[in-house]
């Protein structure tokens, strides 16, 4: 039986608006641990973390919340690499965005640990790769992808000792449809592969999620980190940065369900789920579902 320990990560220090830090809790309330129980899963809910408030204070040197994020991201690396070591899949439980720096750099740690290679699939509406030079906002929940890559402040790229913590070719970015112009040119730059919703359209999900999980094997820890604000806001209206023309409910399932039908699935962010801005918690409600995907729920049992 596999082992899932639920790390919760009630902050927004890395966005602008309130509200994400309500996150976990709202997924507990949505019936989370229940249904991974109902998926034959041991659930060991470690509660919520515990970090700095947050000030809401405006940009220093362009970075909102640096020091503040840094401790989070701490606190998040410490909880993951302790669930790894312990053979647990963790997952994390948002919070903003800006927590995957410390998520995925135990994870990255752990498979250099271990000798595994790393795929990270990171379904967001946005890139996540501006740097304190060109954001427009400041906010650290919109550079988590570049930190990972190495660039941002020393504090953020260097947990567990190693920059980078990945290299472009293990990510791939899928559903995204807001992108900065400064974003853009480090994409382009670093090489890193996207699937915006032009090629989603275009080649269809089931073809983009064929290429997303190509070349992975026995021997690769796969990492999900998905953000709420991926999907279409007609469906997930509970986020603070929504985007419309995001995926289908229908396409979600069909992503959660390919990654399931691997069987590597290894660690999860699950993030940016705000229930100030939700009706009647309908997108938690719509996140359980989509983890219930993910750990094999199908219409059908498939041979």
């Amino acid at each position: 039986m596999k082992t899932i320990s639920l790390i919760g990560a009630p902050t927004d220090v890395g966005a602008s608006v309130k509200g994400a830090g309500m996150g976990p809790d709202a997924l507990r309330v949505a019936g989370l641990n229940e249904a991974l129980e109902g998926r034959h899963l041991k659930v060991i809910d470690h509660g919520n973390l515990h970090g700095p408030a947050n000030p809401w204070e405006q940009p220093v040197n362009g970075l909102r919340h640096l020091k503040e994020a840094i401790d989070w991201n701490q606190a998040v690396y410490d909880a993951v690499d302790n669930a790894l070591q312990n053979g647990h899949i963790p997952m994390m439980l948002g919070g903003d965005h800006c927590l995957a720096i410390g998520s995925i750099s135990a994870v990255a740690e752990h498979c250099r640990r271990v000798g595994k290679k790393l795929r990270v699939l990171w379904f967001d509406a946005h890139a996540d790769s501006n740097l304190s030079t060109i954001s427009p906002t400041g906010n650290i929940h919109g550079m988590p992808v570049a930190c990972l890559m190495g660039h941002g402040p020393k504090e953020l790229i260097s947990y567990g000792g190693h920059t980078p913590a990945m290299k472009p070719d293990e990510i791939r970015q899928i559903g995204i449809r807001s992108v900065d112009a400064g974003e853009k040119k480090f994409i382009h730059e670093m090489g890193i592969q996207v699937y915006d919703m032009r090629y989603i359209d275009e080649y269809g999900m089931r073809n983009v999620m064929s290429s997303a999980l190509a070349g992975i094997d026995s021997n690769t820890h796969l990492h999900v980190s998905f953000d709420m604000d991926c999907l279409d806001p007609a469906i997930a209206p509970g986020v603070g940065t929504a985007v419309l023309g995001g995926p289908t409910y229908r396409e979600a399932q069909l992503c959660m369900e390919m990654i399931a039908d691997t069987g590597l699935l290894a660690s999860l962010d699950l993030v940016e789920l705000n229930p100030a801005l939700d009706l009647r918690n309908q997108t938690a409600i719509l996140a359980v579902d989509l983890i219930e995907s993910l750990f094999g729920k199908s219409t059908l049992v498939r041979m």
